[in-house]
């Protein structure tokens, strides 16, 4: 083991990626295995657990003063497929390039957890005695549910993470431009999952002889009613402090269209006048259902008398399946049958007390620029652990070029990660370990 890698964590990413946890099958067990001994080297205590011996989950724990509760730095190995994606490099050979680390994972997550691994490297290396213990849990599983990382352990090692308040893990902490000024969301909210299976019935018959109004023609109506419509709007509190964050450090003209988000009557009329950017508040303001699987048929030669069509609801914090379905049923009408397939249960409200010492933080790092809270459209692993009374935040700080898109990048071809960047976010949670108490 190299004991100074946590001085380069860029070349750290590298050796990450280098692991094929592309999920499924996930097989994340020699890549956490890889930093477990870079913990344990430096005398940190780790323990790994794990529901399948093959995706486990390493815990590793810093003593802090005992002046604070602990805090929790919580992030997933496993990645998402390659398959069909053309690549400018190797999507595992983690290689350094133009200024990059480029391959599957150097956004989402192995690149927060090399910034989080090597944090806590140099703090122990360093000698410093944070506020209170630090928790640091890396996790599998997460792109397929997580049903063998975080919330595996939420529900049969709760013990792990008592006393915890506080966690930061994805989605968050790189830079927008915003009419000239930069932004660093800091996500404090996720929305949650809600799978919905409709189920539509109708006459069945021979191909030969048409049936008009039947299963099918019922599912075009239901799509199309879909395509062509939204959810009632619903402005959280959290969208709320988003949209005026943003707002704030708007020039005059986009100061007033994103005033307009947040009365309830204009909403959807004004994300139509923003046009792609209207696309990025629209699920922040309303639960969604996209419909992505279709079921029906066997024969070429026989109409179906079933179809069954899955959507993949998200709901906004507060909300709970029932009223999601009501709203649905508004849209849609009555005519199928709807199943609740897995949904999330309700989180608390969000718990703000950290953001002002991350927002100082980003202050320091990067002058002139400000950090704004931060709804995110998709689930993370944080929503777990809310069920244990703890508030992640997304805060795995990037300094982006100009014209670098994150969410772009996500889970497509040529995914990487400025070197500066992982600098510049090990540098921030470094700060943190001192300072969250």
């Amino acid at each position: 083991m190299d004991s100074t890698l946590h001085e380069r964590p860029a070349e750290l990413l590298s050796r990450l990626i280098r692991f094929d946890t592309t999920n499924p099958p996930g097989a994340e067990r020699e890549c956490l295995a890889f930093v477990d001994g870079l913990l344990r080297e430096a005398g940190i205590e780790t323990r790994t657990v794990a529901k399948d011996p093959a995706r486990p989950n390493l815990i590793a724990r810093l003593p802090g003063a005992g002046k604070a509760p602990p805090l929790l730095l919580q992030g997933h190995v496993d990645v998402v497929t390659t398959e069909g994606q053309d690549w400018s490099h190797p999507p595992f050979g983690g290689e350094t390039a133009d200024g990059f680390v480029w391959g599957r994972g150097a956004l989402d997550m192995k690149g927060a957890v090399a910034m989080m691994t090597a944090s806590v490297l140099r703090a122990k290396a360093n000698g410093v005695e944070p506020p209170g213990d630090v928790v640091l849990c890396l996790m599998s599983d997460e792109e397929a549910g997580s049903d063998l990382g975080a919330r595996f352990l939420v529900e049969e090692h709760p013990e792990l993470f008592e006393g915890i308040r506080f966690a930061i893990g994805e989605f968050g902490g790189f830079n927008l431009d915003s009419g000239g000024t930069r932004l660093y969301p800091i996500m404090v909210a996720e929305k949650l999952n809600c799978w919905l299976r409709l189920t539509i019935r109708g006459p069945a018959g021979h191909a030969s002889m048409p049936v008009r109004g039947g299963a099918m023609a019922e599912l075009s109506r239901i799509l199309r009613k879909l395509d062509r419509g939204r959810l009632p709007v619903h402005v959280t509190p959290v969208s709320r402090r988003m949209v005026r964050a943003i707002a704030e450090h708007s020039p005059p003209p986009a100061r007033l269209l994103l005033e307009g988000l947040l009365r309830t009557p204009l909403t959807d009329r004004v994300i139509g006048l923003m046009g792609e950017r209207g696309k990025l508040f629209d699920p922040l303001l309303h639960n969604t259902a996209s419909p992505t699987v279709v079921r029906a048929g066997a024969e070429i030669n026989v109409i179906p008398s079933e179809v069954t069509l899955d959507l993949d609801c998200r709901l906004l914090p507060g909300f709970e399946p029932g009223q999601a379905i009501a709203e649905l049923r508004a849209l849609i009408g009555d005519s199928a049958e709807i199943e609740i397939v897995r949904a999330d249960p309700v989180a608390p409200e969000a718990d703000l007390a950290l953001f002002p010492v991350l927002a100082g933080i980003l202050a320091e790092a990067d002058p002139g620029a400000h950090a704004i809270p931060n709804l995110l459209p998709a689930v993370t692993d944080g929503r777990f652990f809310a069920r244990l009374g703890i508030q992640t935040y997304g805060f795995t700080p990037m300094r982006l070029p100009e014209g670098m898109s994150f969410t772009s990048l996500i889970h497509a071809a040529d995914e990487r990660i400025p070197v500066d960047a992982i600098e510049f976010g090990t540098a921030a949670i470094r700060k943190l370990l001192e300072r969250f108490g």
